[in-house]
Order: structure tokens, then C-alpha cells, then sequence
């Protein structure tokens, strides 16, 4: 039987999109198809997949409240289905914040849903002052600052763990066999 996952994303700076579409592909290489949705644009029905996979980035310290909204409002039919999350954040550049037990903000944010995915994961960032408008700029600096980070930087550091995102793609094919081993 024909496994249907979707991918959906959450993301201010695209490096959780990015990620997303690295898993797409983790995926596709073992010939699984996903879809891939932003939170803002998703109108499906998440009973409608076999999988989803959520990725959600942190800005000031918070998940955006669609994240949250959209977890909330589909909570039963979440519970049906194989699910995993993952959060993407500037702190988990550290490693003793780098894993769900250990971040702060993927913490924070699940002490405020009552939901528990399958698979949850925490990946850092990419910090790109470049690219960020003036006011965010100056406060992801002090952030920096703050938490002995870089301010300064002419190109973009990617944080990410590639081979972490290899790991959890796959840890989401291993449920998706599981599922496909009770049909």
C-alpha cells in the first residue's frame, strides 16, 4: 500500500524549509514521495497522511503561535497517525542545547500542548545578519551577545547538523516501515 507523508514547515529565514526539503529527499532516495506545505498555506486534513512531519523555527525564544494553532486545532487526528517534530533554533548551535531534553524552547513550547509526536528532534540554525532586516538584526546580536555567540559576520554560518537530519529521516522512514508492516 501507497504511503502518503506530508511534510510541513514553519519558518522565518527558510532553513527550516530547507531542512524540510533535505528530509524530502532522505526520503525519495528510498523511493517514499512527501509533500511538502507551509503551516500558512496547509488546508488538507492531516488524517489524510499516513506520516507528517512538523519542522517549526524559534524566533525570540518562541515558536510561531500558527505552530501551535495548527497542533491544537488537528490534535485527534494527529494521534491517529505516525508524526514527528522538529524544532529549529540558534541555541541548539550549543551541545548541551542541542537535544529535545535539553532545549529550552522545544521545552518550552510542549509544557504548552498537549500533544507527543513519534520522532521529536531539535536542529540548529543558520545565522545570516545579511539577510535579516535592520531591527532583527540588532536584536539577534544582542542575543549573540547575550548567549557568547558571534555578532560579527560577513556571511552566513549555517549551524545545521547534516548528518543529525540524515539520522532523524531516518528514524522516520524506520515508523513509516512499521505502519506499512501492519497494513
Amino acid at each position: 500500500m501507497k504511503q502518503r507523508i506530508g511534510v510541513i514547515y514553519s519558518t522565518v529565514d527558510g532553513q527550516t524549509r530547507k531542512i524540510c526539503e533535505e528530509l524530502i529527499c532522505i526520503l525519495d532516495k528510498k523511493q517514499i514521495k512527501a509533500e511538502l506545505y507551509s503551516i500558512d498555506t496547509f488546508k488538507s486534513d492531516p488524517a489524510e497522511f499516513d506520516t507528517l512531519i512538523i519542522g517549526a523555527s524559534v524566533r525570540y525564544g518562541k515558536h510561531r503561535m500558527s505552530v501551535k494553532n495548527f497542533i491544537v486545532n488537528n490534535k485527534q487526528a494527529l494521534k491517529q497517525i505516525n508524526t514527528a517534530f522538529f524544532s529549529v533554533n540558534l541555541v541548539a548551535r550549543k551541545n548541551d542545547k542541542n537535544t529535545p531534553e535539553t532545549n529550552p524552547y522545544l521545552i518550552k513550547f510542549f509544557k504548552t500542548i498537549d500533544w507527543a509526536p513519534d520522532l521529536l528532534d531539535v536542529f540548529a540554525g543558520k545565522l545570516d545578519y545579511k539577510s535579516y532586516p535592520f531591527i532583527d538584526r540588532i536584536m539577534i546580536r544582542l542575543i549573540m551577545r547575550i548567549t557568547n555567540g558571534p555578532t560579527k559576520s560577513d556571511n552566513a554560518i549555517e549551524y545545521t547538523d547534516w548528518s543529525r537530519v540524515k539520522d532523524f529521516g531516518d528514524k522516520i522512514l524506520e515508523i513509516n516501515k512499521k505502519t506499512i508492516l501492519k497494513e
